[in-house]
């Protein structure tokens, strides 16, 4: 594998960090600016909300940008979101800058994943793409428990100004190892635009949010479900995380081989595995010993999703695949925030604190659903093109006859 898939790794851990660190350091952040917690919540929304903006307008607005630069200008602006965030000096002003820290998300994942993917083999295009997603994985295992850890005893503008460090040794990783890519004919909004309308395309990203949203209507409540039912100590959460973020690094090292030798089958069983998963993890929450299995679980069904969705809509957008590839991560914020909304639903309607596992195992097979519904249009459309060839073919032969 190519040294600039670690510039990209190493990105990716840090944009991994800050994304989930808020949700540790949310009590820290509202005592000291004075607010509540649930106010102080609006900020990991700021965020997702600059993820699901971000992405199809930054990678719009760069469509001609060659991609190493655009990598670099993307990486900066996430670094001033941070710093923005380290020094923000009341509530307004950070969440501008969670705000602003989300905005390169989406685009740096979709511009990030087209690069990794030109610089190997056809057949290890996947793999290529997992990789880069490691480093997420892997800030759920280290980054997120030690910048948790450092803001709770140095102070949460502590978290922010490490993040900003590494986003600056990113860049300096993306600069160094990232290649001067072959040139290639440079797609124009409009033409990203109407990839991103292709039938496969669209339904790819329906996949992920509802597929992915069964993910997240656990995981936004895992840590009250362990703590409430299973009946672990609080200071137990923090580990019990990490082995979410460890599956999820078992699901990326498995999803690149199994997408690179059967995409669509790999998308199938991840999804029907992940909804059989959530609904063993309802009855698993009970145990001691059975949780932090299913935990460990979860984390790899779920994120095994990921690089067979990520490499789906490349696929389908083939010509201007930038704009369909960063949408995905707005797919996938929308995922996060539905499945959260969801869960916490069926928790408030009295359905007990495992409820969302029932939930996020509904939404997995609609997510399923779906997935199978765009392998089947997807199959007969060469078929159905063959045909109408065939009929223009015959029309053309029966005027010809006729003529003479």
């Amino acid at each position: 594998m190519p040294l600039a898939i670690l510039a990209l790794a190493v990105s990716a851990f840090g944009i991994g960090t800050t994304e989930f660190v808020m949700m540790g350091l949310l009590p820290n952040v509202a005592d000291d600016l004075g607010t509540s917690v649930p106010t102080a919540g609006y900020l990991v929304s700021a965020y997702a909300l600059g993820v699901v903006l971000g992405a199809p307008l930054l990678t719009a607005l760069g469509a001609r940008v060659p991609r190493k630069r655009m990598l670099l200008l993307l990486m900066g602006l996430f670094t001033l979101g941070n710093l923005a965030s380290a020094f923000a000096p009341g509530y307004a002003a950070l969440l501008a800058g969670r705000f602003l820290a989300g905005l390169p998300h989406g685009a740096f994942f979709g511009v990030g994943a087209v690069v990794a993917s030109r610089m190997v083999a056809e057949e290890r295009r996947a793999r290529a793409v997992a990789a880069m997603f490691l480093g997420l994985t892997v800030a759920n295992i280290v980054g997120v428990p030690a910048a948790t850890a450092l803001g709770q005893h140095l102070g949460w503008r502590a978290t922010f100004l490490v993040v900003s460090v590494i986003g600056l040794i990113a860049l300096a990783s993306l600069a160094l190892l990232i290649p001067r890519l072959p040139e290639e004919p440079h797609a124009g909004v409009a033409q990203e635009i109407r990839a991103l309308r292709e039938p496969q395309v669209l339904l790819g990203l329906a996949t992920a949010v509802f597929g992915f949203a069964g993910v997240f209507a656990v995981y936004s409540y895992l840590a009250s479900m362990m703590t409430k039912v299973t009946g672990f100590a609080d200071s137990s959460v923090t580990l019990l995380l990490a082995l979410f973020g460890l599956g999820m690094t078992l699901g990326a090292l498995a999803a690149g081989p199994l997408t690179d030798r059967a995409l669509r089958p790999t998308l199938y069983g991840s999804l029907a595995a992940l909804a059989g998963v959530l609904v063993a993890f309802h009855f698993a929450a009970q145990s001691k010993i059975a949780a932090p299995i299913g935990v460990v679980v979860l984390g790899a069904v779920g994120f095994l999703t990921t690089t067979p969705l990520q490499m789906l809509v490349m696929n389908k957008a083939r010509r201007a695949p930038t704009l369909a590839s960063a949408s995905n991560h707005s797919a996938f914020n929308l995922a996060n925030a539905g499945g959260a909304w969801l869960g916490g639903a069926a928790i408030s309607a009295g359905w007990g604190w495992t409820s969302p596992a029932l939930v996020g195992a509904v939404l997995a097979v609609v997510g399923l659903g779906i997935a199978v519904t765009a392998g089947v249009l997807d199959r007969r459309a060469p078929h159905t093109a063959s045909h109408v060839v065939a009929a223009g073919v015959a029309r053309a032969r029966e005027e010809v006859t006729e003529g003479a």
